[in-house]
């Protein structure tokens, strides 16, 4: 095991900002935080004084919070039962506790409780917009909080944090505070402190754990539902990485032990499977992820809280009913069958989540809200929009011939072309190659700035893998997305141009019946009105006439099929003018799913849940946007081979054909994927890619070029 160098290591402070030109931010800061701090003490020292604890081991009775839906209905009980066995701070091993103090308190064994340089540190990266992975509050102030006050974030309660780190600080020493704070800190799982963590995700006593298992476990109280690797192993590994670093930076350990333990896999504990498949459980577990991310895990099972959320229960069982028609492909080493899913149902209106499915129960990964896949054909409507917004209307022209950017040649499913075709049929049919030269016309720029706008948050655009080329025209992102920001960003289009961002708690009241926080969902007006219904109107014609009939709910309605190289992702997200749900389906390994397509089962999964939601719902048209009554045919066919492609579709094309019963089925007609762009995922290409040459990245659009 590394030991550190010396003392000094422990207290070895942040780096200094940059000195050039800081000197009066710096001495504004002091000042902010100074007059903040003599402020604090004066207005709240009286109710301080009268409301710590004058004995420390007092605790308070824990009550267990209520989650309730948007009518009221009680979906769940939280219960106050806790995982916790105390250790000593002498059989916590010492890589544990470094690990800690370099994330969370580098100053720890300097000061007495309250570091004002940690809070000027974090001021200052919030000024400069910087972030820094070690927060402002103290180990101390972290234990006063979550042992002994309320997560209520008011004044009040941080002067009663500052005076009762203060008094722990005389009361104890500086070991006995960290055995504390790590006997006491929430790990998600249920388990406190870090022997029942070591249990919990190790299967072992923390003593014997080693340095890639102690980086992880201190990643995880940041955020416990999320970083932990039982939920969500990618992001926990990442947070280990910051750890890590961390660790490194302030000599705990070497660089070079730092880069060897991140690659170093983990030996987690299989985790149980859930028998009892609680209703809404993906979207209870999300709930409680914010709750405790917002106030602290002790609030959410201690504190009584009532917390009323978005979801509609009848939706909500509407939703997971029409998940039963899911396929079972296999069983995986988990346990859990495959292929997985998930559905989200969103009101555009008021970015409300109304339904939300993360998988067939089984486990606690919620892929509604944590699994970044590709999308697939699924991403072409923010191409379209772009279009629009610069000027173009459904019945633009463009050629669909061979393409070649810097050697990329992306092709249509069918290999085949079909000359000069209308926005309307590219849409429709699902084209790749028309696709690529309306984002050529407008700029990758343009495109992902919209597709940002309207909620996707997971571009990667500086690296040497990027998404600023074209392949994302036509579905192969670097990361993925959600389902949840997939299905938000569509909401757009149904809200006439406004993204509302997705809201899943209105209101949170403590035992008091104080309200804690009350939801006001943030609104932009991200499209023209105009360009909207026109992309609706373009939308609603590959229900009624393109590659998603199989979503045909017999009332106005808009969507757009997926589906990637290999098979392995498969979408269908659509719209009514009051309602917006996206479908995915793909297994948790990536593996081919026989000829699924976004049209096949996700389309009849949508249709499933729709056609019984929409019952309730008046029958109404979208405002401002109209289906033609007609299909638009190509103009011309000047390309090789169109003769036999007038009525050219792409992979999704296949829709109306059954799955595969069996996923290895129908191996050959896989199609091989083109060389994806440096940036793209080695490719998914496209949902609907041809074989292309090896060939380097395109350039990016910059927009200015004509789509002929």
């Amino acid at each position: 095991m590394e030991k550190r160098t010396g003392a000094a290591k422990r207290t070895r402070q942040a780096h200094k900002p940059p000195k050039q030109g800081s000197g009066l931010r710096i001495l504004a800061v002091l000042g902010v935080v100074l007059a903040v701090m003599i402020a604090g003490v004066g207005c709240g020292f009286l109710t301080a004084t009268l409301n710590t604890k004058q004995d420390l081991e007092d605790v308070r009775p824990a009550a267990s919070s209520h989650i309730y839906d948007i009518n009221g209905n009680e979906l769940a009980n939280v219960h106050a039962e806790q995982n916790r066995v105390p250790v000593k701070i002498d059989k916590i091993p010492e890589h544990l506790k470094d690990a800690f103090i370099a994330v969370e308190d580098v100053r720890f064994y300097d000061h007495a409780g309250v570091d004002p340089k940690g809070i000027v540190r974090a001021v200052w990266a919030n000024i400069t917009n910087k972030g820094v992975s070690e927060g402002g509050s103290t180990i101390t102030q972290q234990l006063a909080k979550n042992a002994y006050l309320t997560q209520d974030r008011t004044l009040k309660r941080k002067v009663q944090e500052v005076f009762l780190a203060l008094q722990l600080e005389r009361k104890y020493t500086k070991n006995e505070i960290l055995e504390l704070y790590l006997n006491q800190i929430y790990f998600g799982q249920g388990a406190y402190g870090v022997q029942a963590a070591a249990q919990t995700y190790f299967g072992k006593n923390v003593e014997d754990l080693d340095l890639n298992e102690c980086a992880m476990l201190a990643g995880i109280p940041k955020s416990p539902n999320y970083f932990s690797p039982l939920n969500n192993l990618q992001a926990a590994q990442e947070r280990k990485g910051v750890v890590l670093d961390q660790m490194a930076k302030y000599g705990y350990i070497s660089s070079s032990t730092a880069s060897k333990t991140k690659a170093e896999n983990l030996n987690l504990v299989k985790p149980q499977a859930h028998a009892d498949n609680h209703f809404a459980s993906y979207f209870i577990d999300y709930v409680i992820q914010q709750m405790i991310e917002k106030y602290g895990a002790d609030a959410v099972y201690q504190e009584g809280l009532k917390i009323y959320t978005t979801l509609d229960k009848d939706m909500q069982q509407a939703a997971e009913a029409a998940m039963q028609n899911l396929p079972n492909y296999s069983t995986d080493g988990s346990g859990n069958k495959q292929p997985q899913g998930a559905l989200v149902a969103i009101e555009p209106a008021t970015g409300y989540i109304k339904a939300m499915v993360g998988g067939r129960g089984t486990d606690q990964f919620n892929r509604a809200t944590m699994a970044e896949r590709q999308p697939g054909s699924a991403f072409k409507p923010f191409v379209f929009a772009a279009a629009l917004e610069n000027g173009l209307t459904p019945s633009s022209t463009v050629e669909d011939k061979p393409i070649n950017i810097n050697g990329w040649q992306p092709q249509n499913y069918s290999r085949n072309f079909s000359g000069t075709v209308t926005m309307r049929y590219v849409a429709e049919n699902s084209l790749n190659v028309p696709t690529v030269r309306i984002a050529q016309e407008v700029g990758m720029e343009k495109i992902i700035y919209l597709a940002e706008k309207m909620g996707i948050s997971t571009f990667v655009k500086e690296g040497a893998a990027n998404d600023m080329n074209y392949a994302v025209t036509i579905g192969g992102m670097t990361k993925g997305v959600t389902p949840l920001e997939m299905t938000s960003a569509y909401g757009t289009f149904a809200n006439d141009g406004v993204h509302v961002e997705p809201v899943a708690i209105i209101r949170v009241v403590n035992q008091k019946g104080e309200v804690l926080e009350e939801a006001k969902p943030k609104s932009e007006q991200v499209l023209k009105k105009s360009s909207a219904n026109d992309l609706t109107s373009m939308l609603m014609g590959v229900i009624a006439r393109g590659t998603g009939t199989g979503a045909n709910i017999g009332r106005p309605a808009a969507g757009k099929t997926g589906t990637t190289d290999n098979y392995q992702d498969a979408w269908f997200v659509g719209y009514v003018p009051d309602l917006v749900a996206g479908v995915w389906v793909g297994c948790d390994d990536n593996s081919r799913m026989g000829n699924m397509t976004g049209g096949t089962t996700p389309a009849s999964i949508w249709k499933a849940f729709m056609s019984k939601v929409v019952q309730t719902m008046p029958s109404k048209n979208f405002n401002g946007a109209y289906m033609s009554t007609s299909a638009d045919k190509p103009v011309a066919s000047e390309s090789k081979g169109s003769d036999k492609a007038k009525d050219v579709k792409d992979k999704d094309a296949k829709d109306k054909k059954p799955d595969a019963a069996n996923p290895q089925a129908n191996a050959n007609a896989d199609v091989n994927q083109s060389a994806a762009p440096a940036g793209g995922k080695s490719a998914p290409q496209a949902p609907d890619a041809a074989p292309a040459p090896s060939a380097p990245a395109p350039v990016p659009g910059a927009g200015g070029k004509k789509a002929n």
